[in-house]
């Protein structure tokens, strides 16, 4: 078993930043890849950034257009997404979720593991 907690939501006007941070802890995370995904009311879940344990592969959601940047600690077992020029359509509820594959993957079927979410709101 893994287990995800995020952290880092908030409130936050456009053109703001916030960081996530997803503490992973439980079974050896070598061979995973971890990814953040997001879900507005209404809408599927979105893959956001993704990025592979083993050697750093990142992927990103073609909506991110660099603004966003993903990025983990293995000795903290934590990845981190540094969201930067935040606009009012980012507000999402905001999850991490651990494949059990070294291949970052969009799809949320993919995902074996996920945390409970952190809301992120941007104000206009």
């Amino acid at each position: 078993q893994v287990q995800l907690v995020e952290s880092g939501g908030g409130l936050v006007q456009a053109g703001g930043s916030l960081r996530l941070s997803c503490a992973a802890s439980g079974r050896a995370f070598a061979t995973n890849t971890e990814g953040w995904f997001r879900q507005a009311p209404g809408k599927e879940r979105e893959f956001v950034a993704g990025i592979s344990w083993v050697g750093g592969k990142t992927l990103y959601g073609d909506f991110v257009k660099g603004r966003f940047t993903i990025s983990r600690d293995n000795a903290k077992n934590t990845v981190y997404l540094q969201m930067n020029s935040l606009k009012p359509e980012d507000t999402a509820v905001y999850y991490c979720a651990v494949r059990r594959s070294t291949v970052v993957g969009r799809g949320p079927g993919e995902y074996s593991y996920w945390g409970q979410g952190t809301q992120v709101t941007v104000s206009s």
